[in-house]
């Protein structure tokens, strides 16, 4: 009589979801989920899953003695590589990731954000020069919205803007030597407590023109800055040369011509151009004569 084993069940059930038996590999452990329900453990030897195990289920039916199949899958290990948990997408975004065409919209339990000035303040009700005060600070810095910034909220706004490439740690900063936009005509500063630290360059020829700068930011377009006085469309550098070595290069003995040998020369051209001018004469009184008529000689 053959002796029946769950442990081979369960792992024909592996093989089964596996579809391919050299994917099941030895067998690990056995475990009681109660109400007659174990789980069979066999390692993993699929590719890309080395550290993850075959889990298959068995019903034991005891006065049946009978094992059945519940349920087969693959889990990973404590040591396993699995993919990072996942994210919600209004998490995952970044404020690089948006364009001037995105609309993301604020979320209602935003952080940053908290009521605005309610006007049925009852102490400022109560007392008349504590009202007069309260409307004049609504007012100036517009706190009558319905929502407005929290004091921690500006606290990491001015840091970021004060880390960032128009605060003083920028290159332009340091290439401004020392002219910074707290001394600068075309800084507007800020109100309220950011302006302490922050304002607006208005400089259209400025990078940083529109944008928000610390006082100690800085760049090259600052109102004190004299304009470079240039004398020419480009600038008169002197030559390079190099003056610490001397190139000796080979040369020839010149040979001056003999002059007796060049007046002959030129007798003989002269020679020349006169019988030219000689025989072109007597051609051109030949052709004459030939064109005469006979009453012309006659005459």
């Amino acid at each position: 009589m053959i002796e029946f084993s769950p442990i081979e069940t369960a792992r024909r059930a592996a093989v089964q979801m596996a579809e391919d038996a050299s994917a099941v590999g030895r067998f690990l452990s056995r475990s009681d989920l109660g109400d007659g329900v174990y789980d069979f453990r066999f390692q993993s030897l699929l590719r890309g899953y080395e550290q993850w195990q075959w889990s298959v289920s068995l019903y034991h039916d005891v006065q049946m003695e009978e094992w059945t199949v519940n349920e087969s899958s693959l889990l990973p290990n404590p040591d396993a590589l699995l993919a990072p948990a996942w994210v919600p997408w209004r998490e995952r975004l970044r404020p690089s990731d948006l364009s001037v065409t995105d609309v993301l919209g604020t979320a209602p339990d935003d952080s940053r954000l908290e009521d605005g000035f309610l006007p049925t303040d009852e102490r400022a009700a109560k007392d008349a020069d504590i009202g007069q005060t309260v409307r004049e600070i609504v007012e100036e810095y517009r706190l009558s919205r319905s929502h407005v910034l929290t004091s921690s909220a500006r606290q990491k706004i001015a840091q970021r803007w004060y880390d960032g490439p128009h605060g003083p740690k920028s290159l332009s900063t340091r290439a401004a030597a020392g002219y910074v936009c707290e001394t600068c005509a075309f800084f507007i500063p800020l109100r309220g407590d950011l302006g302490e630290v922050f304002g607006v360059c208005a400089n259209k020829w400025s990078p940083d023109d529109g944008r928000v700068v610390s006082l100690d930011h800085g760049c090259g377009e600052h109102s004190e800055i004299a304009p470079q006085q240039t004398t020419g469309l480009w600038p008169d550098n002197k030559p390079t040369y190099d003056d610490g070595h001397i190139d000796i290069l080979a040369r020839t003995e010149r040979e001056d011509p003999d002059h007796s040998r060049v007046v002959e020369n030129l007798d003989e051209v002269i020679e020349e151009a006169e019988e030219t001018v000689s025989a072109k004469v007597d051609r051109t009184e030949e052709d004459g004569f030939r064109d005469a008529q006979p009453g012309d000689i006659a005459q």
